[in-house]
């Protein structure tokens, strides 16, 4: 038999499933993720207003701060309103070239976020380790500089994705993805070729990024501490540590999230998959949501600002 007779020449539409096993209760389960994403476009844009607006908070924290909002605004926005055409209104189809776009987006805006993490990390670091020197070093220049370079680690790094993808595969399986987004795994799975090399450089990736900031994050993390536990007065440790805190606790729920799914998509043969795609899409939604309200409610400068917005 011939290989153009079982399987697909370059499609050009794809169709993604959702949440395999569960497709009779998605349109609920789009509710709760409907909601989330609603407060997180509405905290998040909050958030970049505030800061903005407020001379006071124009310095490195709320700088990276508002570029984390600015992330977590177009990661969500790259899943959901496809997410919830599928969950509601049963339009699973997706051009191919689109589906590539979203995949790009996704993983380009997970290594932007991780990029920024670490930034505020370093930032944390020299505020309370050098606080003399902070303000030389965190120059407006520096920030600057340093986004600008977490974009550009994160775009040449997830563009040969599609690059491997586009060049490499020309037969696919099918063009059913098992899946609620394109995720880049998600899709090299339906190439009927080998697709080692595509695996790798998906790999390579992810422990060039996450493997990366997470040493340096912890790093810092445990400068950080030394630091503030040889500090005399309770009240000075006291004080140092709550400025971190809301930054352990982003910093926690993004990793763990994000290397449940990365493990158990390649790994979790045993685990159901509508368990891997329910963590997945919780991956991508789930800090974008949480990240505004931790620190509206950790950062007494932006907790401050918000009261006044409401109570007037």
């Amino acid at each position: 038999m011939s290989v153009s007779n079982i399987t697909v020449y370059m499609p050009s539409v794809l169709t993604l499933v959702g949440i395999p096993g569960l497709e009779s209760v998605q349109c609920w389960i789009g509710i709760p993720f409907c909601a989330m994403y609603l407060i997180a476009m509405f905290g998040n844009s909050l958030l970049l207003v505030i800061i903005k607006s407020e001379r006071s908070l124009h310095e490195p924290m709320y700088v990276f701060l508002g570029m984390l909002g600015a992330t977590d605004i177009v990661l969500a926005s790259s899943i959901l309103p496809k997410m919830l055409g599928i969950f509601w209104f049963h339009v699973p189809e997706i051009y191919f070239d689109s589906c590539l776009l979203q995949m790009w987006f996704i993983h380009t805006f997970q290594c932007i976020e991780s990029g920024i993490l670490l930034a505020m990390a370093l930032d944390r670091y020299v505020a309370i380790c050098y606080p003399l020197r902070h303000a030389t070093i965190f120059t407006h220049q520096l920030v600057t500089q340093t986004g600008v370079m977490v974009v550009l680690r994160a775009s040449i790094l997830v563009a040969p994705c599609l690059v491997l993808i586009k060049c490499r595969f020309r037969f696919y399986h099918t063009t059913v993805i098992s899946h609620s987004y394109c995720e880049h795994m998600a899709i090299v799975k339906l190439a009927a070729a080998n697709v080692r090399v595509n695996k790798i450089y998906g790999l390579f990736v992810a422990f060039t990024v996450a493997g990366f900031d997470l040493i340096f994050i912890t790093l810092s993390y445990i400068q950080i501490f030394v630091t503030v536990f040889r500090l005399p007065q309770k009240e000075a440790r006291l004080k140092a540590f709550n400025t971190c805190i809301a930054h352990i606790c982003v910093f926690l729920q993004f990793y763990l999230l994000a290397f449940f799914s990365f493990f158990t998509h390649r790994f979790g043969s045993r685990i159901p998959p509508y368990i891997h795609i329910l963590f997945s899409s919780m991956y991508l939604l789930v800090p974008p949501f949480l990240n505004p309200l931790v620190y509206g409610a950790k950062t007494k400068q932006i907790r401050i600002r918000v009261v006044k917005i409401f109570y007037s």
